[in-house]
C-alpha cells in the first residue's frame, strides 16, 4: 500500500481570473507556477531516486 493512498483528496483550487490581472501581475503569476513546476519535479527526482534505491537494494 502506498502512503499516497491515505491522504484525503484535495479539490482543486477554482481557476484564477487572469483577465483582472495587469500584464506584470501575469509575468509575477507565471514566476510563481514556474517555481511550483521546479519544485514538484525535484520532488519527483528524489522519489524516482529513492524507488530506485530501493529496487536495487531489494534485488540483492
Amino acid at each position: 500500500m502506498d502512503t499516497d493512498d491515505l491522504e484525503p483528496v484535495k479539490k482543486k483550487p477554482a481557476p484564477k481570473n487572469l483577465e483582472v490581472l495587469s500584464i506584470e501581475a501575469l509575468g509575477e503569476y507565471i514566476a510563481e507556477l514556474e517555481a511550483e513546476i521546479s519544485r514538484a519535479r525535484e520532488t519527483i527526482a528524489g522519489k524516482e531516486s529513492a524507488q530506485s534505491a530501493a529496487e536495487t537494494f531489494f534485488k540483492k
